[in-house]
């Protein structure tokens, strides 16, 4: 009996440069659906002064020949300037911002005090029995604080998925 050999799947931060324009995203997000890919995180953000350029953030995963098939795929497409696939291109920095609510009171309330002050995390709103807490940092620190939260009267989370940008002097 012959065995299929299963490519390993990979996490993978691609950055995709486009005219900032309606459509665009609609666009990147068909060309995933279409294939049955998985985005894990999106971000968009207008990147220049005069409005014309922005930068969207993909974290996606899968075997590395799909991988290669959305990066070629994405530089296909007519308002698209650069695609980099930060994973591939080297040292990079991934950062991303939470917000998440705790409810408590008592030990539990101090309790989730502590741990905020431990990851560095800024109460942004404060009532009698809950907490609004702003987390940045890795997707793993953030993971890491809410796990905690969870036994400490987790509430609520909204994330605003990864930001990232290569390391050193050069533009990606």
């Amino acid at each position: 009996m012959m065995q299929i050999k299963q490519e390993a799947e990979e996490r993978h931060v691609l950055t995709v440069m486009v005219d900032n324009e309606a459509g665009i995203l609609a666009k990147i997000a068909g060309l995933f659906t279409a294939r049955g890919y998985n985005i894990d995180s999106l971000t968009v953000a207008d990147i220049t002064e005069n409005h014309s350029v922005s930068r969207i953030t993909i974290v996606t995963h899968g075997p590395p020949s799909q991988i290669d098939q959305i990066h070629a795929q994405l530089e296909r497409l007519v308002p698209v300037h650069k695609v980099v696939d930060l994973t591939e291109a080297g040292p990079h920095v991934q950062r991303e911002l939470a917000l998440i609510k705790v409810a408590g009171v008592g030990e539990k309330r101090v309790e989730a005090l502590r741990v905020a002050d431990v990851f560095r995390a800024k109460a942004v709103d404060t009532t009698t029995s809950s907490f609004v807490f702003e987390l940045t940092g890795s997707p793993e620190k953030i993971d890491s604080f809410i796990a905690i939260m969870r036994e400490l009267g987790l509430v609520e989370v909204g994330r605003t998925g990864i930001v990232a940008m290569m390391r050193g002097a050069e533009e990606a």
